[in-house]
């Protein structure tokens, strides 16, 4: 995990991918991403077939996780809408959900 000694404010961000992201690894390789970071949330597939990122943390560190999933998974990635709000404190790690 990245990090400084000072504390950061907590944000939160969704983002919604839409494109060939099912089936072709993306939640494992978001979950596996996640871990390198100062983040909690989850990546779950949607009923549409986009996948659902719920990501609070530093802002730094959010930006670092997207474009780290950009990087490995942009070939299958379409789209991806997002919104900010305020961290919620709700999420101690990062999980895949079902």
């Amino acid at each position: 995990m990245r990090g400084s000694t000072t504390p950061q404010a907590m944000h939160r961000r969704l983002c919604h991918f839409s494109g060939r992201v099912q089936g072709v690894g993306f939640r494992y390789t978001v979950q596996n991403l996640a871990m390198q970071y100062n983040v909690g949330g989850y990546v779950k597939n949607l009923p549409d077939g986009r996948v659902e990122l719920l990501i609070e943390g530093p802002n730094e560190e959010m930006e670092y996780l997207l474009n780290d999933v950009r990087r490995k998974m942009g070939c299958y990635i379409h789209n991806v809408d997002q919104k900010s709000d305020q961290a919620t404190g709700e999420f101690h790690q990062f999980a895949i959900r079902h």
